[in-house]
């Protein structure tokens, strides 16, 4: 039986290098870094991860690449979602047979399927996988609001196990854990401590690409040692690298930080642009307020 996803998961980066190709070896050198600093698990071919702008054959480069490079030491879901349901079949099984031990799949994000075509999408799906499923539930990209009580219809199938619960409504995670009965495990998305103190058992985050130690301690102080005053003090710490990858920044903010901080992974692919030279001064703030650059407004 597959032990059960807990912690903070990073929503990783693709590495590419400067001419735009797809960079196995970055993204080696990256996802063992990731490890070697104590993150819970990793989810490759994420938004953050830029699936849209990737070949099915660099898609399946890039997840074979970390989970290889994991080599089982944390658990790897990879990002499998599509507008057709028969294409996001074909992404589990490609997952799957590489080794993944589940997938996460963000609802069809173009035909904003009505509440029963949600529910025919992810049974076809559940009954193809073989290993859990996260569902992710992000409105603002997907046109598509998974409700708690839809979450609650979704539980009852096969292998629709997590969600990654991505609103700024953290009520929602108390009402799905309510509404699922104990089938459904409730990962954060946009908001972190937040969700672990509503009962949410992870976190599928964007700043522990830069932070991946941090985060993970965060979740570790918060649900596992329920010592909320030093875990409210790390989430103060970590704030800025937060906030500088939220919105529209959350590749190229992630991007250019880590090129800053050695460990660089190239810039994003069109129709996404690097940061612009005006936003830099945000990037290197953010760094230096959590030690990773020093200050030079000191």
């Amino acid at each position: 039986m597959t032990k059960p996803f807990r912690g903070t998961f990073t929503v990783m980066v693709t590495a590419f290098d400067s001419a735009g190709r797809l960079d196995l070896e970055a993204q080696a050198r990256f996802t063992d870094w990731q490890v070697r600093e104590g993150i819970h698990g990793l989810i490759p071919l994420g938004s953050t991860g830029e699936f849209l702008s990737l070949t099915p054959e660099e898609r399946k480069a890039v997840a074979k690449c970390v989970i290889d490079t994991v080599a089982g030491r944390v658990p790897v879901l990879v990002g499998a979602g599509a507008e057709w349901t028969q294409d996001v079949i074909d992404n589990v099984a490609m997952a799957e047979e590489l080794g993944a031990d589940g997938t996460m799949i963000i609802p069809p994000f173009y035909s904003t399927p009505t509440w029963d075509e949600l529910i025919h999408h992810f049974r076809c799906i559940g009954d193809a996988a073989t290993r859990p499923i996260m569902i992710y539930n992000n409105p603002a990209t997907a046109n598509v609001d998974l409700t708690p009580p839809l979450v609650a219809e979704l539980s009852r199938l096969p292998n629709v196990d997590y969600i990654k619960e991505s609103t700024m409504d953290v009520t929602r995670i108390r009402d799905i854990l309510d509404m699922c009965d104990g089938r459904m495990t409730v990962f954060g998305g946009i908001m972190g401590f937040e969700s672990f103190v509503e009962g949410a058992e992870g976190w599928v985050a964007v700043g522990s690409n830069i932070l991946p130690a941090a985060l993970a301690k965060l979740f570790n102080l918060t649900a596992d040692d329920k010592d909320y005053d030093a875990a409210r003090a790390l989430y103060r710490e970590v704030l800025p690298i937060i906030r500088l990858v939220a919105g529209h920044r959350y590749v190229s903010g992630s991007k250019a930080a880590l090129a800053l901080i050695d460990q660089p992974m190239g810039p994003p692919r069109a129709p996404r642009l690097p940061l612009p030279d005006s936003e830099m001064r945000d990037v290197t703030q953010a760094l230096a307020s959590v030690g990773l650059l020093p200050d030079t407004d000191a």
